[in-house]
């Protein structure tokens, strides 16, 4: 592909935001869950993000979904976000690390092939060496002081792994909408539960948030839920799915050094370790997408007749 040859300014554009913005969201919803209830911020996170996408692709002439697809795309958005990201923010408020969250949501590769294989998708041994490794990670990332020190984060962090993995797998099979508008409904349902859960959890504003509260919701919404979906988008386009998926390697490691940096995070040698070993996995199950098809074999063309009508 001609533009992924060149690596325009663009495309490098792209990956940083991937990499560096996806990153860095574990922690800033840790700075965020200081100000805000957990499920709240995330809530106003995603429908405020979810509105301004709406509003916009409507004003660019993009049609709004069917019935079928906004039951779809809540479908999608409550495993996905409500569950998934709703998790992740709750396990870092009962005080899980942002590293540590960040490494265990890198598992979602391994919880991906697992349930593959109930809607019918084939594994290979390599795939399978990749998961047993994964599962081996996870168990040293729960030997660590960090998820030891929060058995309800921990039970939480991967609850969250799971359901966004099982969403991913499960949207291949509904009439979710075309492009971004999928992601602006899967917002505003998503959000939408997230808020109905921070009511009926009895989740109170105590004290308005602080000045840096207010900047990690902006930072999520802008950043983390708008510019790296739309850097997503333009990558899956552009580069070979493997590539546009290669966030999973490199989040973790970004997210650990921040929390340590700016954070004053202790990680400790069997989450080292655990890094270590869950990269490992992830990059294992994607060794097979990497991997170019081979080119169809065309047999050579047949004599022509005399007197056959060319088309």
């Amino acid at each position: 592909m001609p533009a992924s040859r060149r690596f325009p300014l663009l495309l490098i554009g792209a990956f940083l935001a991937l990499y560096l913005v996806w990153g860095s969201t574990y922690l800033v919803i840790r700075i965020g869950v200081e100000s805000w209830p957990p499920l709240l911020m995330a809530g106003v996170r995603f429908l405020i993000a979810g509105s301004l996408l709406y509003g916009f692709l409507r004003w660019r002439g993009v049609p709004a979904p069917s019935w079928p697809q906004w039951r779809a795309a809540g479908i999608i958005g409550i495993l996905l976000l409500s569950c998934g990201n709703g998790g992740v923010t709750v396990a870092e408020h009962a005080g899980v690390a942002s590293g540590v969250a960040a490494l265990a949501v890198a598992t979602v590769p391994l919880f991906t092939l697992l349930f593959g294989l109930f809607f019918g998708q084939r594994t290979t041994r390599l795939e399978w060496a990749g998961i047993v490794m994964g599962l081996a990670g996870i168990g040293l990332l729960n030997l660590g002081s960090n998820l030891q020190a929060s058995p309800l984060g921990a039970a939480l962090i991967l609850f969250a792994a799971a359901s966004w993995a099982f969403g991913s797998v499960w949207s291949k099979s509904l009439p979710l909408p075309q492009g971004p508008m999928a992601s602006a409904a899967q917002m505003l349902v998503g959000g939408a539960v997230l808020l109905l859960g921070s009511a009926l959890s009895g989740e109170r504003m105590t004290q308005m948030p602080t000045a840096a509260g207010w900047g990690a919701l902006a930072y999520l919404v802008f950043f983390g839920s708008i510019l790296a979906f739309s850097a997503y988008i333009y990558l899956l386009k552009h580069v070979r799915p493997a590539a546009a998926t290669s966030y999973a390697y490199v989040n973790p490691a970004v997210a650990v050094m921040l929390g340590i940096v700016f954070a004053g995070e202790q990680i400790g040698a069997e989450e080292c370790l655990a890094m270590a070993v869950i990269i490992g996995a992830v990059v294992l199950i994607g060794i097979p997408q990497w991997r170019k098809p081979p080119l169809p074999v065309v047999a050579p063309a047949a004599p022509r007749v005399q007197g056959e009508m060319s088309k």
